[in-house]
């Protein structure tokens, strides 16, 4: 079999890591001997400043590991037994990582639906972001007790996709059983050939992919959705054999001996354009102060804001106009409308003692925030 060439990875400084189940099940639950260089990997990419979250499947195979193949028995409703089996296998799963890691390791279960509502989108990225703030080892995984639609799919590729778009990471790696894409099944066709770089995850190449794998429930093919969704996000991927210890070992050096799918546009003018065209939930309005400091790209403190409108809640979408109306940006709102009542005015050093609690300094972080012509019109403003 045709191996891959090297190349060199892009610079990153944020990375998120998906290793599947097919790394980690054992005969007998979960079973370290791939797993120890893909944390090698990440302490090592921790000692010189990176940070990695690792997506971990595992849960249900850690599951069954505790209970044994005959605990598991015949039952019919499979969806039901693999989250049971997940329910049992998340303290072991955390375990196995922690014996792995110096670092204390968080985990933070998450469903797509955690995603999709921008709510819980904001509050599970400030969670993380304050993780590596405090030198954790992040751990996602799926919330498999309770999600069914996900389960069946086994997209925690998807998952890890979302992931790295929601932290803002540079580059997508995914540990697979196999050394990246081949153009046919490298142990079915004789004349498949390595694909050692793909600029776009088109119709043709999901064709090479091919189905589930036995122990993970996803296959090549969904990881080459979630590339695809990473590069719409600005985020490039590598796919590569986490069973290979040279290969992993090589990726410290920032070199890939696997299949590099580019990314299209950058992260932030993705996140951008959903700020541009998301309906808003209220109005703030700031006085000229904050209006010049948001045109330098400076994010939205509470002390240049003179009214607040609207019944939004923290991560809604809102607008941000003059004294004179004019709408000078859209933006996601840190705090709800009767917390940005309360501090609108204030120092950002005065949030806690008026509110109890801080999200951020800012009611609006200028990375959540997106200029706007000073009209009615959205368009990036150019100053």
């Amino acid at each position: 079999m045709t191996t891959f060439a090297p190349q060199s990875l892009p610079n990153w400084r944020r990375a998120v890591l998906k290793v599947g189940s097919s790394l980690l099940a054992g005969d007998a639950g979960l079973d370290p001997v791939h797993a120890r260089g893909l944390a090698g990997f990440i302490a090592a990419s921790r000692a010189q400043g990176r940070e990695v979250v690792l997506v971990s499947s595992g849960a249900v195979a850690a599951g069954r590991g505790r209970i044994g193949a005959a605990g598991t028995g015949t039952a019919k409703n499979g969806i039901v037994q693999r989250q049971a089996l997940a329910a049992l296998g998340q303290a072991s799963l955390m375990g196995f990582w922690q014996a792995l890691f110096d670092a204390p390791v968080a985990q933070v279960l998450l469903t797509h639906d955690d995603l999709r509502n921008r709510r819980r989108y904001l509050n599970a990225r400030t969670a993380l972001q304050e993780l590596l703030r405090l030198g954790a080892q992040p751990i996602v995984n799926e919330n498999d007790t309770v999600a069914v639609d996900e389960l069946k799919l086994g997209d925690n590729d998807n998952l890890a996709a979302a992931v790295a778009s929601l932290v803002e990471a540079d580059l997508l790696l995914i540990a697979t059983d196999i050394a990246g894409l081949y153009s046919g099944h490298p142990r079915r066709d004789a004349d498949a050939r390595p694909i050692e770089r793909v600029e776009a995850v088109t119709p043709e190449v999901l064709a090479m992919a091919g189905g589930a794998g036995a122990l993970g429930t996803g296959g090549m093919r969904t990881k080459l959705e979630a590339a695809s969704k990473a590069s719409a996000a600005g985020i490039a991927t590598a796919l590569f054999c986490g069973r290979d210890v040279a290969t992993v070992d090589a990726l410290g050096n920032d070199v890939l001996h696997g299949t590099f799918i580019a990314a299209h546009g950058s992260r932030i003018s993705a996140r951008k354009q959903w700020l541009r065209h998301s309906p808003t939930a209220g109005v703030v309005e700031v006085d000229d102060g904050a209006k010049a400091a948001l045109l330098r790209g400076a994010s939205l403190l509470p002390g240049g804001v003179r009214a607040v409108e609207g019944d939004f809640r923290r991560g809604d979408v809102v607008d941000v106009r003059a004294g004179d109306g004019t709408l000078l940006a859209r933006g996601q709102a840190q705090y709800n409308a009767g917390e940005s009542a309360r501090i609108a005015g204030r120092h950002s050093r005065d949030i806690e003692a008026v509110l109890g609690f801080r999200y951020d300094e800012a009611m609006i972080h200028r990375d959540d925030l997106v200029l706007l012509q000073h009209t009615d019109t959205p368009k990036e403003a150019t100053a």
